[in-house]
């Protein structure tokens, strides 16, 4: 639920929202257009940059613990697929005519994949289990745009092979968005099993599920920090009343609203729980910097129409608000490798003015 519905969003919102606008650095331009057409002058964070996907959506690409392989999702036609299917590539393969190996079932809609610590298997979420056909994709509902929350979503286990193994959650309602530990002891993941969309983490093995949020509101998106102590997440928490009634309504149809998200921090274990940003617009798919000390996310709080969407660093105290890609349509989902040497992410870019999403993986320079 990160990907395909947040892409559509910065083609279909329209907000002038702008609560706080980006005070950039003078940007260096030892890197330019002509070294590498991939990167805008300004992106002086990117040492290197490479396509790795021509076509279809792609997105969510994360890393093996020993960074030589990544697990990601495609909507790609052209790979026999008809909605996001899990697909696996070495670090350095590029996928310009051939067709990666797919490790999901191909039934139903899957989402998030994420390596296990021994490299050799994968959790994902998929809807497979409740139908074999892809679920319908509801954009919106009266005027608002809206995300579908599955409630047929389980985690799963499976190996590179595309074999399950271990299903992990069989609770009623939606259970995906997994992300595991650096220190590979835990999982987070959203669950509606408390009547509310909130975050929960378990054991590798799926026991000691304990939940970390408890507030109104989509709690998402979670990511661990290096050393395992905190979690990073998106949020979409409801204020007012009308807010509150709006979310409930939705929630009871299984949608929400994905218009306004803000970026919240907490210990792993759910306690000392911050806002730590309050940009207005979507601010979403953070990942932690390697220092542990920063967070990179994507955003739309300088948008004037609902896009671009651009990647921004910040520190963890929610100071020096740094601008890091430039682009004018879609930059999202970045995930640094566990050597904190490359940052893979989508990107509309160099996509012929299409909608087509691909991945890219950069060398990563602070």
């Amino acid at each position: 639920m990160r990907f395909t519905y947040l892409l559509l969003l910065s083609l279909l919102f329209v907000s002038c929202k702008t609560k706080e606008k980006q005070e950039d650095a003078k940007p260096s331009l030892e890197i330019s257009q002509a070294k590498n057409p991939l990167i805008y002058p300004e992106e002086t964070h990117f040492k290197s940059l490479r396509q790795v996907t021509f076509g279809g959506d792609n997105a969510e690409a994360y890393w093996s613990f020993d960074d030589k392989q990544l697990v990601f999702q495609s909507n790609n036609v052209k790979w026999n697929v008809g909605c996001d299917q899990m697909f696996l590539m070495h670090a350095d393969e590029t996928f310009k005519d051939g067709i990666p190996p797919m490790i999901s079932t191909g039934k139903g809609r899957t989402t998030c994949a994420y390596f296990l610590p021994d490299n050799k298997h994968v959790i994902y979420a998929s809807t497979h289990l409740g139908a074999e056909e892809c679920p319908d994709t509801p954009l919106r509902k009266n005027g608002k745009y809206i995300w579908p929350i599955y409630d047929t979503y389980d985690i799963f286990v499976a190996d590179l092979k595309g074999n399950i193994v271990n299903q992990l959650t069989n609770e009623i309602g939606y259970d995906a968005e997994p992300t595991v530990s650096p220190k590979g002891d835990k999982i987070v993941f959203t669950s509606t099993r408390s009547g509310d969309l909130e975050l929960y983490t378990m054991n590798i093995d799926g026991s000691d599920v304990k939940q970390i949020t408890n507030e109104l509101g989509y709690d998402g998106g979670a990511f661990f920090s290096p050393d395992g102590s905190k979690l990073i997440f998106r949020s979409s928490r409801p204020k007012t009343d009308e807010e509150i009634k709006d979310y409930k309504d939705l929630l009871a149809e299984g949608l929400v609203e994905p218009t306004e998200m803000e970026l919240y921090i907490c210990n792993a274990d759910g306690s000392e729980l911050r806002q730590l940003t309050d940009l207005g617009n979507a601010n979403w798919s953070p990942f932690f910097h390697p220092s542990g000390k920063k967070v990179l996310f994507s955003s739309n709080f300088e948008a004037d129409r609902g896009f671009p969407f651009n990647l921004y660093l910040i520190d963890i105290d929610g100071k020096n608000l740094k601008r890091v890609t430039h682009g004018e349509t879609f930059d999202a989902f970045p995930v640094f490798s566990n050597d904190g040497k490359k940052l893979a992410f989508s990107s509309n870019r160099n996509n012929g003015g299409g909608r087509d999403t691909n991945l890219f993986i950069a060398e990563w320079q602070d």
